[in-house]
């Protein structure tokens, strides 16, 4: 958010607003504003940026190419400021609501469950999870627009406290039975985690049998391999149940796969004590993984 202006969050609510709403003129209705006014801050954001984010035709106005790439930074930029505006209108005294992350969609169930753990340990705490994955949590971190946040890599931004969690244990599965290097292996679904988990399967998978797809979010993942079939290293915990219903199979001669995990934030983080009780919540979650 760093000097951004109240014209250029005019300007992102308003190519929101034109990407939700399909029209120029739909928009202007929506923010009560002209439709002059709205192409002026389209004009200005394009100029700005040096690309055209949207396709006008007789179809109406859809987003461009760069106008699709930009459009989660819009959004997640939007959702910052709203963030800010709200803690600000909260007061000098007021608690302000903790901003979790996560740079794998490997731990989006993971943020769920504590959040979960807060509330019934810690009553009504006030907290907003962030799921974009493509989102550099390190940076996040240190930029102050996540309060804590899950990682594999350990970052390398100055201030950052590391706190250390049992790894992840992966098992690589599939919809049938199969036997590492007698078995010829199916599609390998690829969730793309880190650098660490693509020398990992690379190494599992035989040369010959790498034919993949790439799907970067583990529910996704796991959801097109029992609808599809296939095989892919996917988390114990996301597994374990249709492993016992024999839904799924766990690949025999297959090495397990083990990842870091990491909770960071920074040290002068003036929400210091909700962090550490979180903290607390994770190493109770992750206890005995």
């Amino acid at each position: 958010m760093k000097n951004i202006s109240l014209m250029q969050i005019a300007a992102l609510e308003t190519f929101l607003a034109i990407a939700e709403t399909g029209s120029f003129h739909a928009a202007a209705r929506a923010l009560n504003v002209t439709q002059t006014a709205i192409s002026a801050r389209i004009k200005a954001l394009e100029t700005a940026l040096g690309v055209a984010l949207f396709e006008r035709g007789p179809a109406g106005t859809r987003l461009s190419l760069a106008g699709q790439r930009f459009r989660p930074h819009a959004e997640q930029m939007s959702r910052t400021w709203s963030f800010v505006t709200a803690e600000m209108a909260a007061g000098p005294g007021a608690r302000g609501a903790l901003r979790l992350g996560a740079q794998l969609s490997l731990w989006d169930a993971l943020l769920v469950d504590m959040a979960v753990w807060l509330e019934q340990e810690q009553g009504v705490v006030p907290f907003t999870l962030n799921y974009d994955h493509a989102l550099d949590m390190g940076a996040a971190v240190a930029e102050r627009l996540v309060d804590l946040a899950l990682v594999h890599d350990r970052p390398t931004q100055p201030g950052i406290e590391v706190t250390d969690l049992p790894d992840e244990r992966l098992t690589l599965v599939s919809d049938r039975p199969l036997t590492l290097g007698q078995d010829e292996m199916p599609l390998f679904i690829n969730l793309e985690f880190c650098a660490e988990y693509d020398r990992l399967w690379q190494q599992v998978m035989p040369p010959g049998s790498r034919q993949h797809i790439v799907l970067g979010n583990a529910s996704m993942g796991l959801r097109y391999l029992m609808r599809r079939g296939g095989v892919g290293y996917f988390p114990d915990t996301m597994v374990m149940g249709s492993l016992r219903r024999g839904r799924l199979h766990a690949v025999r001669g297959a090495p397990e796969m083990r990842l870091a995990c990491r909770a960071i934030h920074l040290r002068d983080n003036p929400g210091l004590g909700q962090i550490e009780t979180a903290i607390t919540g994770l190493r109770k979650l992750r206890g005995g993984r």
